[in-house]
């Protein structure tokens, strides 16, 4: 199995998988996916409604282009659950929930996600897949 390392390792990487999931969502809603990087592992996996992308450029470029076409985005995760937590892998189940300006208009949409992350050697948490699908 290889080991899923972060591109820009930080100090400040969390040390849980909550503390991972609430500093995913704060550096979510800065649109800066700088802020966003060190929290996802280099070789990570994510699946969106309408596109599917590995390793930090293709998930940068699918982030940015998000944030380019909806203004002032805000994004939260709520119903959080935890479904399997171990020492080495954690994954989470959610509902989440965005708000933005599209051509001068409030646009709003939910879905769930699933997340699988991966504790590294040094003890921090990074993303290793994300899975989002609207709400049925």
């Amino acid at each position: 199995m290889s080991q899923l390392t972060p591109q820009s390792p930080s100090p400040q990487l969390p040390l849980t998988p909550a503390d991972l999931m609430s500093a995913y969502e704060r550096a979510t809603n800065t649109c800066n996916f700088d802020a966003v990087a060190p929290l996802i592992a280099d070789n990570a996996v994510y699946w969106f409604t309408d596109v599917s992308v590995q390793g930090l450029e293709e998930i940068r470029r699918a982030f940015e282009e998000t944030w380019a076409s909806i203004r002032d985005e805000t994004y939260t995760l709520d119903h959080l659950q935890w479904l399997i937590t171990t020492d080495e892998v954690a994954l989470c189940i959610y509902h989440f929930h965005s708000r933005g300006e599209v051509n001068g208009k409030t646009v709003e949409s939910s879905g769930r996600g699933t997340n699988v992350l991966r504790r590294l050697d040094d003890g921090r948490w990074v993303m290793a897949h994300e899975h989002l699908s609207k709400m049925p």
